[in-house]
């Protein structure tokens, strides 16, 4: 039986580490270039693909951290929702990686789609800006049943390994209610650097925290958590 007061579900909005492929430094922008050669498509230059180097952990950075921890009172599972953001990177990880330290070493994370973009971004990050990697997130060592990562989207696969769910998809077919999202995440660049409107981001990153949780409550035959059972904590 799944502990939820061991869990903390997470979820990462990230950008591109300048706005435009002009403001990237020479040498960053031909690694860029070689780095995407085969992403790319054929007819497509290094500039134009250059809107999606937030989704690589060397070229983009995090913008946004929003955490759900669960609780449980009155016969009733809530959740409550902390956000860490802001433009200064290492300061948002610092104080994501300040938390983490004061929770149980048992502490499970769980994201959509976590173990291949949201868990090793974090660490890549974490890295970057030459900071300790928190004993919860770090797998160096580890035994695969030593690790309690999470991912909604892995449990939906069933063991096929070619299959990927969105989110969205997969809180429709599960008939998980959620809100009209003002944005998508191919939208977050723009919204970050043109729109310079981050409240946006943090409200889209803890929509996809409370439907991740919606999921997981879902996969392990649980009822899901009212919206008035749902709290955003400063």
């Amino acid at each position: 039986m799944l502990d939820l007061s061991q869990v903390i579900v997470l979820d990462i909005e990230t950008v591109p580490q300048y706005p435009s492929f002009d403001d990237v430094p020479p040498h960053l922008q031909h690694l860029w270039e070689q780095k995407t050669h085969f992403q790319r498509k054929p007819d497509q230059s290094a500039e134009e693909f250059y809107e999606k180097a937030g989704i690589l952990a060397e070229f983009g950075k995090i913008i946004c951290i929003s955490l759900g921890i669960f609780s449980y009172q009155n016969k009733t599972y809530s959740l409550r929702l902390k956000s860490f953001a802001g433009h200064d990177e290492k300061e948002i990880l610092q104080q994501f990686s300040d938390l983490i330290k004061k929770q149980s070493p048992t502490l499970m994370f769980c994201a959509h789609n976590g173990k291949e973009f949201d868990f090793p971004y974090l660490c890549r990050r974490l890295l970057v800006n030459g900071l300790e990697i928190p004993s919860q997130l770090d797998l160096s060592g580890k035994k695969p049943w030593e690790v309690n990562h999470i991912d909604t989207m892995e449990m939906w696969k069933f063991g096929d390994y070619k299959h990927y769910t969105s989110l969205n998809l997969l809180a429709s077919i599960l008939n998980i209610p959620t809100p009209k999202d003002d944005i998508d995440g191919s939208q977050v660049r723009q919204v970050y650097y043109e729109e310079q409107n981050l409240e946006r981001i943090i409200t889209y990153c803890q929509k996809d925290v409370i439907t991740t949780a919606q999921v997981l409550l879902k996969f392990k035959g649980m009822n899901i958590i009212s919206a008035e059972n749902i709290t955003i904590v400063s």
